[in-house]
């Protein structure tokens, strides 16, 4: 065996944020991802919590094509753990490109990886060590998740605002609302990106694709502060828990 194929003796983990959409539910300005939460963007918060985790090593940040350079210079500008390295790429058209652009990015010695939304900056560090633990002990792929709250229904869809058919309800203790950081085998999530990004049909998640294979994808606690900034009562929500977290913990 030489050097070059002996698998790495220390599994290394680096967080990939896709950070190149727009955003537009949250109304018009700044890309979602360079939004101001507390006076700091959401990228910023997003890249500290990954961060956070002592297993991260790495963190890659996929920026907006026009806004590389000033991803970089917000890096830059604000303190982030200096024990883990951190990459600007500019990201393409659609999510599923993005991610594999920064795949692309990794160094040789990265054998896990975790997929994070921008958009989910608050989650804990707690989850994110959790979602990484179940990878190094074998996973495939993992998911942390949360139960639903609320009954769900299938519907037949319909033009928007018509009443729409309820087809079926599934049974909500099987059900689970998906968030992230999302963990992969790196090999895994490679071959996903591979194979599935070809067919056009794209995923929701990566955890989708993976799944696409025949892999399984297994899934562990969520954290209800990881929840998605995706409308302005959202940001509301998200001011809220920081605030809360200031007062309790002094962040």
């Amino acid at each position: 065996m030489t050097d070059e194929s002996r698998p790495p003796s220390t599994p290394r983990t680096a967080a990939v944020i896709p950070a190149a959409g727009r955003g537009v539910r949250l109304g018009p300005g700044a890309p979602k991802a360079l939004r101001a939460l507390s006076g700091t963007p959401m990228l910023i918060h997003a890249v500290r919590a990954m961060a956070n985790s002592r297993a991260v090593s790495l963190v890659v940040v996929v920026a907006p094509k026009d806004s590389a350079v000033e991803v970089k210079n917000l890096l830059a500008e604000h303190a982030l753990p200096e024990r883990t390295d951190f990459v600007v790429v500019p990201g393409g058209e659609t999510r599923q490109e993005s991610v594999r652009l920064g795949l692309a990015a990794l160094p040789a010695d990265i054998t896990a990886v975790l997929v994070h939304d921008a958009a989910r900056p608050l989650v804990p560090v707690d989850t994110v060590d959790s979602v990484i633990e179940a990878v190094r002990d074998g996973a495939p792929a993992v998911v942390p998740a949360m139960p639903l709250a609320d009954t769900v229904k299938e519907v037949e869809p319909g033009e928007k605002g018509a009443p729409e058919p309820v087809v079926a309800t599934p049974e909500r203790a099987r059900l689970r609302a998906v968030q992230t950081p999302q963990g992969f085998d790196r090999a895994t999530l490679v071959r996903a990106h591979e194979t599935i990004a070809a067919s056009g049909e794209g995923a929701t998640d990566c955890a989708g694709m993976v799944e696409r294979l025949g892999v399984q994808v297994v899934v562990v606690p969520g954290h209800e502060e990881a929840f998605k900034v995706t409308r302005p009562l959202d940001l509301v929500l998200a001011e809220a828990v920081l605030a809360r977290r200031r007062a309790h913990d002094g962040f």
